[in-house]
């Protein structure tokens, strides 16, 4: 079973590199579009409260956090979090990401399917991503001894159906990214907020905010099936 460990090392590795590249070529983009500065000279908070106020929001707030890149919506407190670099400054990359938050809150303001099923799962994987792996190499470890066998094997899968839990989440997440981008576009572009260069960059931008998002759902699913091989591959 070492031998499956190292292979699952080895894919973990794998990921964890792609991942690496997709974000730093997500920085180079943010950095490169944050010089391309708005005709409008509006602000991110400008943007995020223009957007909401066309949507007939009243019951949002925009505000700022600190951090880079830790722009979120928070439908708890209904908060639109704008990094301080997005919140202050008036270009592509800011209108973009600012925009993507609020295509959140519309999400929200709207019953969203997918929104709704990701918000119902968050509790479920805020507990069961951080066990899964535990439990499952405890599963495989009873696995090996002969009196245990059988326990092992039940054990492991109930850590399969943890780590399935947090895939799940991961691959619903695509669809509710995606759709907060592409609503973000369309009122950038309907209401003509951006220069047709400001909105190249905005659009590519996001293009590699997502795929952040589709690179960490490969990741899950190949680390579930990696495992689902090793336990269920090992019934014989």
């Amino acid at each position: 079973m070492m031998t499956g460990h190292m292979g699952y090392y080895i894919l973990i590795g794998a990921i964890a590199l792609v991942s690496s590249l997709v974000s730093g070529q997500l920085k180079r983009k943010f950095a490169k579009y944050s010089k391309i500065h708005l005709r409008n000279g509006m602000t991110g908070r400008e943007i995020a409260e223009k957007m909401l106020a066309d949507h007939g929001i009243k019951n949002v707030e925009v505000i700022s956090t600190a951090g880079q890149l830790t722009d979120h919506y928070n439908p708890v407190n209904k908060t639109v979090n704008l990094s301080e670099v997005v919140y202050n400054q008036a270009n592509a990359a800011a209108a973009a990401v600012a925009a993507h938050e609020v295509g959140h809150a519309v999400q929200h303001a709207t019953a969203y399917s997918y929104l709704t099923m990701r918000s119902k799962l968050v509790p479920v994987v805020q507990v069961t991503s951080k066990m899964s792996q535990w439990v499952i190499f405890g599963g495989i470890a009873l696995m090996a001894s002969q009196a245990m066998g059988a326990l092992g094997q039940y054990v492991a899968i109930a850590g399969l159906l943890m780590m399935g839990a947090a895939t799940l989440f991961s691959f619903i997440t695509l669809p509710v990214e995606y759709d907060a981008s592409n609503r973000a576009l369309a009122w950038l572009k309907n209401k003509n907020m951006v220069s047709q260069e400001e909105y190249k960059g905005s659009e590519d931008a996001l293009k590699w905010a997502a795929r952040t998002y589709l690179v960490a759902a490969i990741g899950a699913l190949a680390s579930l099936l990696y495992w689902a091989m090793q336990i269920l591959g090992s019934r014989d």
